[in-house]
Formats: structure tokens, sequence, C-alpha cells
């Protein structure tokens, strides 16, 4: 991927982010990512109002509206990753719905979409949760999915496979984005 095409745009990279540590380090591979090529990152926060949160005793809500807490959650996190990255231009959307959904509106144009993933076990639909399987089989671009875990090393940046698909799956190791 490139940042920067030929009509001189430069290149868009969607990320989810949820506040879990897999969507941190796919926002910080993002950022890498987009340094590395002159990018622009688009981190995107879904939320969706969940009836079942309510006891049937008490009445839920007319409206509820997350979104004001979602957008200052996302820019908290962002605002870590713009301190370690401040050349990468970081955008912060925050949509109502399901965040697969929402994830694959969003790159929709974009040149790469990042996610986090659980990173139970190593079958693809134990790998990836149920979001970031959403989005490796709907997306139109290609697909980095970030896995968090015990052999995760903060700072470092390589996905440790690719598909022919564009899935990018893996762990955060090695040194190259």
């Amino acid at each position: 991927m490139t940042g920067t095409v030929e009509n001189g745009h430069k290149g868009r990279i969607v990320v989810g982010v949820d506040g879990s540590a897999a969507s941190n380090d796919a926002l910080r591979w993002a950022a890498r990512q987009a340094e590395v090529t002159g990018a622009r990152v688009e981190a995107v926060m879904a939320w969706a109002y969940a009836p079942a949160a309510f006891p049937l005793t008490t009445p839920a809500p007319a409206t509820c509206d997350m979104g004001p807490e979602a957008g200052r959650e996302l820019e908290g996190i962002i605002g870590e990753v713009r301190r370690e990255f401040p050349s990468v231009e970081i955008s912060s959307v925050v949509e109502e719905g399901w965040a697969g959904r929402r994830l694959i509106e969003a790159a929709e144009g974009a040149d790469l979409l990042v996610v986090g993933s659980r990173g139970h076990g190593a079958v693809v639909g134990l790998l990836l949760g149920s979001v970031s399987e959403y989005c490796v089989t709907h997306a139109h671009c290609p697909v980095v999915v970030i896995r968090h875990g015990k052999d995760a090393v903060v700072g470092d940046r390589e996905p440790v496979g690719v598909s022919s698909a564009g899935l990018v799956t893996g762990t955060q190791k090695g040194t190259t984005p």
C-alpha cells in the first residue's frame, strides 16, 4: 500500500477501536503503517444500544446516546497514539450501530482496514472475533487483523501471516510494518 496515489490524494487506513488491548494494538499498527506510507488514519468506534443491559424491572431510556462517552474514550486512546506517532494524521469517527457493519461502511474506498482480534486459538473462526471475521469476509479492501497476546511485544510492528485475499493476521512482533 502506498500512502499517496497518482492523483495526489493521501491513502486512508481505517481502524476499528473498541478500547480492548487488541484494538489499541491495531491502532498503533495502523499509525506505524501510516507513518511509513504517508497515509492518514481514521479511527472508528461504534456503539450500539443494548436493551438487554436493562433489567426487566427498569424501564429502558427513550433515548440512549452513548456517542459522547464513546467519543471521549476514543479521543483518549488516539491521544496516546498521537504522542507515539506525532507526524501521523489521525481522525476519529464515532458511529451508532454494530461495529462490523460500521467498519465496512467506513472502509468503503479505503486502502486498508485494520482490526483487532480476540486471539483465541489457531483456527480462523476461533482466532477472529465476530467483528474481525465479518470485516475479513465483507471488506472491499485488504484487511489486517492484529492479535494481542502474550507473545506480542509492545513497540514492534510486523504481522506474521498474509493470505492471498488480503488478510493479514498475527501478533505485533518484528520490526517492519
